[in-house]
């Protein structure tokens, strides 16, 4: 826990450091749709719907860079196979799995033009609930933390935003033991409104 409060620290002194430096500034609200799937074989391999909200700076050091760090709350939905059963005996198959992340994005933005922004960079997410029916058996089944690596594109009409992003999860976020390897993918899709 002391690591994830240096990181988040390090991480808010960088953002402020940079903003009070950087050639311009903007706020912003977001919210969309996440399209999410946990991989492993304890798992159905299929996309999910979701949703995401909150906020994200834009942060520019020049004319075509900058960085847009966020703080978003994001669901993720999933569900177990058959063979969850037989990985983890102790909990039930087919149950349908929520997992709501309070997830903070720091990502390069490169911008050719005004009209298009070019985005990449990690996502760290730190699990604030589970499904109820997974807590009830097992405890913690997903570990609290989830790092992923987002890329995507956004379009800049005035001040509202229109994106796509690709997510891809770098950890394992199996809680329960060795027995099965759990990463996340998907994609977000959201709508943003610039509010300063």
């Amino acid at each position: 826990m002391k690591t994830k409060s240096i990181v988040l620290s390090l991480a808010l002194v960088t953002i402020a450091f940079v903003s009070v430096n950087a050639q311009g500034f903007q706020l912003g609200i977001k919210g969309g749709a996440n399209i999410y799937q946990v991989d492993g074989r304890s798992f159905n391999e299929e996309f999910k719907y979701g949703y995401s909200l909150g906020g994200f700076a834009e942060i520019n050091f020049s004319k075509h860079f900058g960085i847009q760090p966020e703080l978003l709350w994001n669901e993720y939905q999933t569900r177990t196979t058959d063979q969850f059963y037989q990985v983890y005996s102790n909990l039930s198959s087919n149950t349908d799995i929520t997992l709501n992340y309070l997830s903070i994005p720091v990502l390069l933005a490169f911008r050719p033009s005004k009209l298009f922004t070019i985005h990449v960079g990690p996502q760290f997410g730190i699990l604030i609930n589970q499904s109820q029916s997974l807590i009830n058996t097992s405890g913690d089944a997903f570990k609290k933390g989830d790092l992923s690596m987002l890329a995507g594109a956004q379009l800049n009409l005035a001040w509202f935003k229109l994106g796509a992003r690709y997510a891809i999860g770098l950890n394992n976020i199996d809680g329960l033991g060795n027995q099965d390897k759990w990463t996340s993918k998907g994609f977000q899709i959201y709508v943003g409104v610039r509010i300063i």
